[in-house]
């Protein structure tokens, strides 16, 4: 196949392969806020593991995202160019995963999982996941202590302990100091997160594994046993998870088909030449 024949077919290939990776294994999401922040930057673009959550549900610690129950605020979208021109690169770019979030996608970290009992503050300040204080590194700017907790705000570090229900989590961002979270928003049904981020991969400079932090391990199960479902210590008899397992499962296609597919552009001239009289 000549090259103006085959490099049309080639990019027909990649974008449906970006399609179908995009709606069914891994999406790049663009962080359009600072509520994350220092973990995750504004205009950081992390891979969303999209089937992670289908055999197992979000786990304490990891950072997940989600569209926003109805009870929560939409945030801020800059729309940009509103061009015939510019709303068709952003529908293509929404197809294969590269635009912009809506008002309605969020991301946040996991504290708190159905059946867990979690409240602020203990004695040293910190937030309480059952019983257990929690020493958490990567919070930057946190709510003041001395500020009284007001309903349907998230200015205050201080909230009454909530039982989160079952088949539900209390996530709440990096940058409490910013982040509207569960705090004053709510929890989020398990069935409105799209999936976990794992990985920072643009810009290059920035790139990190987003893994679970260790003061999430032993955390006591919540009272009444409950869902559980935390990333603490799994029952005996279980094997501990490997990190990063499911993500590396989910992505080991993903090189393949790419391997292929270079495999097989370099080895097309060759057949050309042995095909010429």
């Amino acid at each position: 196949m000549p090259l103006w024949q085959e490099l049309p077919l080639l990019l027909v290939v990649a974008f449906c392969l970006a399609v179908l990776i995009r709606s069914f294994l891994l999406q790049a999401f663009f962080i359009p806020s600072g509520s994350m922040e220092n973990t995750l930057l504004v205009g950081d673009r992390v891979l969303v593991n999209k089937i992670v959550y289908d055999v197992r549900d979000p786990k304490r610690g990891e950072v997940v995202v989600f569209r926003g129950p109805e009870a929560w605020a939409p945030q801020p979208v800059d729309d940009g160019n509103t061009s015939v021109l510019s709303k068709v690169s952003r529908t293509m770019g929404d197809l294969v995963g590269i635009s912009r979030p809506g008002a309605k996608d969020f991301i946040k970290r996991v504290i708190a999982v159905g059946g867990d009992r979690i409240s602020c503050c203990d004695d040293q300040g910190r937030v309480m996941v059952n019983g257990k204080g929690l020493d958490e590194p990567y919070i930057f700017d946190n709510s003041p202590l001395d500020v009284p907790p007001v309903p349907g705000e998230c200015r205050s570090r201080q909230f009454a302990e909530v039982v989160v229900p079952p088949g539900q989590i209390f996530v709440m961002g990096d940058h409490r100091g910013v982040s509207q979270d569960a705090r004053c928003q709510g929890p989020v049904p398990v069935e409105n997160v799209v999936g976990r981020a794992f990985v920072v991969v643009w810009p290059q400079d920035r790139w990190a594994n987003l893994s679970v932090p260790d003061t999430f391990d032993g955390i006591p199960p919540p009272d009444g046993g409950g869902e559980g479902g935390g990333a603490g210590t799994p029952p005996p008899g279980q094997e501990s998870p490997v990190p990063g397992k499911g993500d590396i499962v989910v992505t080991m296609p993903i090189f393949a088909s790419v391997l292929f597919l270079a495999r097989s552009r370099r080895g097309l001239p060759d057949r050309q030449r042995r095909l010429r009289p």
